[in-house]
């Protein structure tokens, strides 16, 4: 795997110990991320949600402010704009809109008008044990692939509990286990990073920077500079021992 960054994350969270990520919590303020590795970025959702504008007209301060976020979620967008990569949000958030994103419909990617990709993903597809339904934008030099699209209903929800009362309602999940990002989705939205600004081997099937890529043309494929350098290595080491027994 290339090099990513994971941007607006937990310290102790599911990217923490990666080998092959440079996490960016709270205290690093990835609103100061430079690349120029692909990102995954989660900017905090709380002031984009439907509740924010019912917290602030009760509890008032700036801090509580709709969309306030001191430039996060616009940090994360450039960031992916600039280097590659995907940002995730609650769905219904408000923060596609204030900054001109295109609200996802129906199943699948959706190109946008900047040339990236929008859809809407329930991470109950990757175990999560609520629905929760979440937007993505994806923006890179490869087109994303397809994601888990079926949409299997949760057992708990997140959230209080609500006014239909308590057969209508399903259990609630603890704030950690609701914020927490399953697993399996947290390892497709790095290859979604990954692939931002990658091509697949060949040879080794692995995804490798464009950077490194050593054209061969197109029916024989991209070849990596790892391969490429062992192809090359091989072929001069055969080529030496032909030499050697003509002699």
């Amino acid at each position: 795997m290339m090099r990513l960054a994971a941007l607006f994350v937990q310290p102790d969270g599911c990217y923490s110990g990666l080998p092959c990520v440079d996490s960016w919590p709270e205290q690093r303020d990835a609103r100061k991320y430079k690349g120029s590795m692909p990102v995954v970025a989660h900017p905090p959702c709380q002031l984009w949600g439907a509740l924010a504008a019912v917290n602030y007209a009760r509890w008032g301060g700036e801090h509580n402010k709709p969309g306030n976020d001191g430039g996060c979620f616009a940090a994360a967008l450039d960031s992916v704009r600039r280097f590659g990569g995907v940002l995730e949000h609650p769905a219904k958030t408000n923060a596609w809109a204030a900054h001109g994103l295109a609200t996802p419909s129906g199943i699948g990617w959706q190109m946008t008008i900047d040339g990236g990709f929008v859809c809407e993903v329930w991470q109950s597809a990757y175990g999560h044990r609520a629905n929760k339904a979440t937007w993505l934008y994806y923006y890179g030099t490869n087109p994303p692939f397809a994601l888990r699209w079926d949409r299997p209903i949760g057992t708990h929800q997140i959230g209080g509990q609500d006014h239909r009362g308590k057969a209508a309602n399903k259990p609630t999940l603890c704030k950690r286990e609701a914020n927490a990002t399953p697993l399996a989705f947290r390892d497709e939205l790095l290859r979604l990073a990954e692939n931002s600004k990658g091509m697949k081997c060949a040879e080794c099937q692995q995804i490798k920077p464009t950077k490194n890529r050593k054209s061969r043309g197109r029916k024989a494929g991209f070849r990596c500079i790892d391969c490429h350098t062992e192809k090359s290595a091989a072929k001069s080491a055969g080529a030496k021992t032909a030499a050697s027994s003509v002699r």
